[in-house]
């Protein structure tokens, strides 16, 4: 495992990303009850009822393309004409818990929200492609990764920077990975220490050896892109 370096786009005014990122579109319920009306659902059928609908199992699974770890056939995904005209009679609904939360009234929208834990929350962020993503963080001021995005890498677990740091009289560098553990988000002042010690350490490296100059070169460039960013655009940023 590693521990990569990102900062809270949802602060920075100048994110490209910050108005889809704050435009929640979905989210899963973790009690569907209430809200069956506007969950999406799939319409399946038992495993056990379309075994006595398809005595050869093997030959309607191959034809299908379903897996031996399906829980339930979904004829949403049924290939074959013939197979779904027989399925359809005995199939039901199972609700996946996820509401779109478009046209939705204000009361209903907080609701569903209410229900529903931060993570299970999907934005207009997530919902855009690949592509469209990285022609976005290209052009974006808060690319501090070298136009990469706003994520990039400290190191691994085991990295030794934060020994160094630790040596050298550098608290804060010394400490991430208690703050990745933690989940701790620091904020714009804390950006100024960081570079601080960010210019300390950059001094110091060598002292510590040429294959901890290669090794830690890379890390404190990006640790000091990441507080400049902080700094200058008012957000903060974490570990993790």
């Amino acid at each position: 495992m590693g521990i990569n370096i990102g900062i809270i786009e949802i602060e920075a005014e100048n994110a490209l990303c910050r108005e889809m990122r704050l435009d929640i579109r979905k989210a899963r319920v973790d009690d569907v009850r209430g809200f069956e009306d506007i969950s999406e659902s799939d319409r399946i059928v038992t495993l056990e009822k379309a075994r006595e609908l398809f005595p050869d199992w093997e030959q309607f699974t191959d034809r299908n393309r379903i897996g031996a770890d399906a829980d339930a056939v979904y004829l949403e995904k049924i290939r074959d004409a013939g197979d779904i005209a027989l399925l359809a009679p005995f199939s039901g609904l199972r609700h996946t818990g996820w509401v779109p939360l478009e046209g939705l009234s204000p009361e209903r929208r907080e609701a569903v929200l209410s229900a529903s834990a931060p993570e299970n929350r999907l934005t207009g962020w997530d919902l855009i492609g690949f592509d469209e993503m990285k022609d976005i963080c290209g052009r974006c001021r808060l690319s501090w990764d070298k136009g990469r995005g706003c994520i990039g890498t400290f190191g691994p677990d085991n990295s030794l920077l934060p020994e160094i740091a630790g040596r050298h009289g550098c608290p804060f560098v010394a400490s991430v990975p208690e703050a990745a553990a933690a989940g701790r988000i620091f904020t714009p002042e804390d950006a100024l220490t960081l570079l601080e010690e960010v210019e300390r350490l950059t001094e110091v490296l060598p002292s510590e050896g040429k294959m901890m100059v290669r090794r830690y070169s890379g890390p404190l460039e990006r640790l000091g892109a990441v507080g400049r960013i902080s700094s200058e655009e008012g957000c903060g940023f974490h570990f993790f």
